[in-house]
């Protein structure tokens, strides 16, 4: 399995009559494998806060805070492990580096459906959520070093964010999923198990569609096939980089790469601050049903669909590459949902969907901008590295203290203190992407 994870040596070039057609159709196959796999890790990702008013039911010794720390453990793994497997992304085959996290992760969330006994035992979720975000991060590098080698730096910004709604479309279809797997079995334990087979056929599509770099298939580098070229553009961008290479020539003393990444930890704690607690907060605290708060849930996702596409549209044509006036105009428009949410504590439904739309509709924006931003800053054989290490401060910073922390926010001070929790999390948001407004995404051409 690992000589499998290893990269797929240079393949025979092409004849030039067949470069163009190859490139076409393996760019929609490649795109394809990533945008359903990035998908399916969400199928067997946040599963766990679906059925916190489950287990909280039927297992009443547990506080909110405690069951928030199995989140919490999940976030961190996944940030750490976004981090260090971006690391080994780069020195691997995405084909089957991404296969093998998806079929991993899915297991860890069927045992969650099939093994009613883990529920007596505070340690053993933990463990378990930990050990599933570990093998969750192994989706997000794969697919960003797929795009640096497919698609050149002036359209990558679009085709970023139409990718990067995959994960609007598995965050959405697992509330659905697990509503249909409860209906179909009459057991809760559906909420784990049913998106789990889901997500493991999905690892199938995966293995079939996925390929490694355009060399690999016997095409030339894009920025050879497209002249489109980043002004530090060298041969160098060709060879796989060394750990050391990578960590301290490329991540670590970059300025800009720490900025977004402080960035990112407090936008993250916006979105799930948010969405991990719609479920217990509109059923707890609002007295609604698990189908309502899965409405909610849904309309949350899916509403950051047109809003990702919007915000990577906007920081392209509208800001001319650079993206942090679309994150601070995001997050600002992300607050006053905010605020309307948390007002109404005594509302009817409609107004919290509403609310939730608009929050969903314009905090994946931002955190598109960051993620791509990261590819920018740094050579394509980095790319998984750079964003690991902006998605590590999102997940173990931001995901992390919304997991237990918002538990325990609500515990002490009620959710009138999470909701300005979050509202203090977009300002500062903002404050950091500003540090960035300075950097501009550019491509130079050389003459054919």
């Amino acid at each position: 399995m690992f000589s499998l994870l290893t990269p797929a040596p240079a393949a025979a070039p092409l004849p030039l009559d067949r470069i163009d057609p190859e490139y076409r159709r393996m760019r929609w196959r490649v795109f394809i494998g990533i945008f359903v796999g990035y998908a399916a890790f969400y199928l067997v990702r946040k599963n766990f806060a679906l059925a916190v008013p489950d287990i909280l039911k039927e297992h009443p010794e547990y506080s909110k805070a405690a069951l928030g720390s199995a989140m919490t453990g999940l976030s961190v793994a996944y940030g750490v492990s976004k981090f260090i497997m971006g690391s080994v992304s780069d020195r691997s085959n995405p084909r089957w580096f991404m296969t093998l996290g998806l079929l991993l992760t899915a297991g860890v969330t069927f045992v969650f459906g099939t093994v009613p006994a883990i529920y007596g035992s505070l340690t053993a979720m933990v463990v378990l959520q930990t050990l599933n975000g570990w093998f969750n991060g192994m989706g997000w590098p794969p697919c960003g070093k797929t795009m640096v080698h497919w698609w050149s730096t002036k359209e990558r910004g679009v085709v970023v964010s139409v990718w990067n709604v995959a994960h609007n479309i598995g965050g959405g279809l697992v509330a659905k999923l697990a509503l249909v797997g409860v209906l179909l079995f009459q057991d809760w334990g559906a909420k784990f198990y049913f998106p789990a087979i889901v997500a493991a056929l999905c690892a199938i599509v995966i293995a079939c569609l996925l390929r490694d770099t355009p060399q690999s298939c016997g095409l030339p580098p894009i920025e050879q096939h497209r002249n489109d070229y980043p002004p530090d553009y060298s041969a160098a961008h060709e060879r796989t980089l060394t750990f050391k290479e990578i960590f301290f020539g490329y991540v670590l003393n970059n300025k800009y790469l720490w900025a977004i990444a402080v960035a990112n930890a407090f936008v993250y704690f916006v979105r799930y601050g948010v969405v991990d607690w719609i479920p217990t907060y509109l059923q707890t605290a609002k007295g609604f049903s698990f189908q309502q708060s899965s409405l909610a849930w849904a309309a949350f996702e899916f509403a950051g669909i047109p809003g990702t596409i919007l915000c990577g549209w906007m920081s392209d044509r509208i800001f001319k590459g650079s993206r942090a006036p679309a994150t601070i105009l995001f997050m600002a428009l992300t607050l006053v949902g905010l605020i309307v949410y948390g007002l109404n504590r005594h509302g009817p439904l409609w107004i919290d969907v509403a609310s939730l739309i608009a929050i969903g509709f314009f905090v994946y924006g931002p955190i598109m901008i960051i993620g791509l931003h990261a590819l920018d800053l740094v050579p394509k054989k980095a790319a998984g590295t750079a964003a690991g290490f902006t998605g590590f401060f999102g997940y173990v910073f931001g995901s992390a203290i919304a997991g237990a922390g918002v538990g325990w926010i609500a515990d002490h001070w009620g959710w009138g203190g999470v909701f300005g929790a979050m509202i203090g999390c977009c300002v500062l948001t903002m404050g950091f992407s500003a540090m960035t407004l300075g950097h501009q995404t550019t491509s130079g051409e050389l003459s054919k």
